[in-house]
């Protein structure tokens, strides 16, 4: 039997428990799930697990569902931040869409030197990554933070978190062990196996379409806790590097 659709809500969830949907989550459930009186749907939020409830009334603006039991305990994701430059709408979107589906717990868009696309707006971030979490059993959504200056965000970046710096031109390699730059798969195998407890908490940055520029690459170097990474011979889209570092990430530290 095919399980019944995925609806995220902000309320709480608890046994016996009325909730009233909105118009748009109604118009939604209505007209887009085409549930009817009596129908089972399962609600999360990000704090209590997955539930089973059923809608009890409808109307053209509004609908009451019941909440019965809970059908799965509230699992988390692994402390994996993304951090990346916008670009093209739709590569953006389709980056937003895929940190959700592959379980980043936080999404950073930044802004560099040679990001020349808009960000997107905050709402349709929300939008897209709720969607993402409804389709693909996640009980949580990633956190979503308001774009900012690459500067600002390394001025006040946690030394205690990984940063696996995706350098697409793969040069610098030099003496410092944190300045050289090898395959991301290999880099997180030697770490896993020399220091695993570095890895709980890790961040992947992919640049921009244009690249980084240089002062960027520089400053990137210096920090602490920094590794520069590669992801092949071929220079991918920043939107095909998201995906192939998160699945990289995930295969060998994350919950894969």
């Amino acid at each position: 039997m095919k399980a019944p659709p995925r609806l995220f809500v902000e309320d709480a969830l608890c046994a016996d428990q009325k909730l009233i949907l909105d118009r748009e989550a109604s118009h939604y459930v209505q007209n887009v799930m085409r549930r009817r009186v009596g129908d089972a749907l399962r609600l999360f939020n990000g704090r209590d697990g997955e539930w089973l409830a059923h809608i009890e009334s409808a109307e053209r603006k509004t609908a009451q569902l019941r909440v019965t039991s809970q059908s799965r305990p509230m699992v988390g994701v692994p402390d994996l931040f993304l951090l990346f430059a916008p670009v093209k709408k739709a590569r953006s979107e389709f980056i937003i869409e895929k940190a959700t589906e592959l379980g980043a717990r936080t999404v950073q868009p930044v802004i560099t030197m040679r990001t020349i696309a808009k960000p997107l707006r905050d709402e349709r971030m929300a939008l897209i990554s709720r969607e993402a979490a409804e389709q693909t059993e996640r009980l949580d959504l990633p956190t979503i933070l308001p774009h900012a200056p690459l500067e600002n965000v390394l001025k006040d970046w946690d030394e205690n978190r990984l940063l696996f710096f995706c350098d697409e031109e793969g040069a610098g390699a030099g003496e410092n062990k944190e300045s050289q730059v090898s395959p991301l798969r290999q880099c997180l195998q030697d770490l896993k196996r020399e220091a695993p407890d570095v890895l709980a908490k890790s961040a992947i940055l992919i640049g921009p379409e244009g690249g980084f520029a240089p002062q960027e690459r520089d400053a990137l170097r210096q920090l602490r806790g920094v590794r520069a990474v590669t992801l092949g011979p071929r220079i991918l889209r920043a939107d095909t590097a998201a995906v192939a570092a998160m699945s990289v990430w995930q295969s060998v530290c994350g919950d894969w």
